[in-house]
């Protein structure tokens, strides 16, 4: 009788280290494949194009993405990602995210696309920065593309109205697009943009729409409100259809690559450029920033007045006072120059 007890009781503790057992390992497996494991505060994790599989499994320890890199580690071998390969791209991480999921993002490429926003860009320089900052190619790649004449004529354009291809929008691009891949997607949307009633607008103004962008620029250059557009594009229009100089201070302050200008002087209107429309008749070569579609939209819907001259209000509200004759914008002139002397403004 002692001796079964003895027997049971040694069967008991055998099935106890085996329950153990089974029941460690379950708990190793679990926190290995299916426990939370990011570690990171970081919202994204970036493999660039062509980076060795060796030196993105050291970067996701030296940079403490994983909370376990042995668990890490165990689960890549066992799911065999460094066969199957990690494919370059930005990958969203958060703490609730396991190894098994990590992985298998990793490993399919089943990365978020960036959400890639801009407006208000003046200079083609600083939309390169906005494309460097945003996606895997440096800023310097995208400025030389903005430059290449050779590619600008493949699109339609030329180096100096290029940059009126790129409508500001909200675009979804995969942060390890290629660059030129980049800008022939900016191309679609531009093709997209132009409908045939945008065009057919844009025919009757007898203007490209190239055109109509480089005016646009202008238009957006010289309105602080969205709601003054379209009379400030009809003004424009009414001095091209008289064969006026345009006279826009804009294009004065681009010409002289000075934009702490806050008062135009005479000084500023002798510079030999042709953006400078106080010196050279008709439209200048190419935008003088990046036109917005409300800009551009303006141009083509432009408010049909008599106007030919405007000043800004001298209650620096943003908004202007138009004129028909010289005399009456002379008026109007003398009043914002009072006000631009009362508040010490002399540049």
């Amino acid at each position: 009788m002692a001796q079964n007890t003895k027997k049971r009781k040694g069967l008991g503790i055998i099935l106890f280290i085996i329950l153990f057992l089974v029941l460690g390992v379950a708990w190793v497996g679990y926190q290995a494949f299916m426990a939370p494991s990011i570690a990171s505060d970081e919202e994204y994790f970036f493999v660039k194009t062509d980076e060795p599989y060796s030196s993105v499994i050291s970067r996701i320890e030296s940079e403490g993405i994983v909370k376990n890199p042995t668990y890490f580690n165990y689960v890549a071998k066992a799911m065999d990602l460094e066969s199957t390969g990690i494919k370059a791209g930005r990958y969203k991480i958060d703490k609730s995210m396991n190894n098994r999921r990590f992985i298998g993002n990793l490993r399919g490429g089943y990365q978020d696309a960036v959400k890639f926003r801009f407006q208000n860009v003046r200079l083609r320089q600083d939309f390169a920065g906005l494309l460097g900052r945003d996606f895997e190619a440096d800023s310097l790649t995208f400025i030389n593309l903005l430059n290449d004449e050779k590619l600008a004529e493949k699109y339609g354009f030329n180096k100096e109205n290029f940059f009126s291809m790129f409508i500001p929008n909200t675009y979804e691009i995969y942060w390890n697009t290629k660059p030129e891949e980049i800008i022939d997607r900016f191309s679609k949307e531009y093709e997209k943009f132009w409908t045939a009633d945008r065009k057919a607008k844009a025919d009757s103004l007898g203007l490209t729409i190239q055109e109509v962008s480089t005016l646009a620029s202008i238009v957006k250059g010289e309105a602080l409100h969205v709601d003054e557009m379209p009379k400030i594009a009809g003004l424009y229009l009414n001095r091209l259809k008289k064969g006026m100089l345009l006279q826009a201070d804009p294009t004065v302050i681009f010409a002289n690559n000075d934009f702490t200008i806050r008062r135009v002087l005479n000084r500023h209107l002798t510079i030999d450029n042709p953006y400078n429309t106080y010196r050279f008749k008709g439209l200048p070569p190419g935008p003088i920033m990046m036109p917005s579609i409300a800009s551009i939209d303006a141009v083509l819907n432009y408010e049909h007045h008599p106007y030919i001259y405007m000043c800004a209000k001298d209650d620096f509200s943003g908004y202007h006072l138009y004129a028909q004759t010289v005399a009456e914008h002379l008026v109007n002139a003398r009043k914002f120059q009072k006000a631009l002397d009362e508040r010490n403004i002399k540049k």
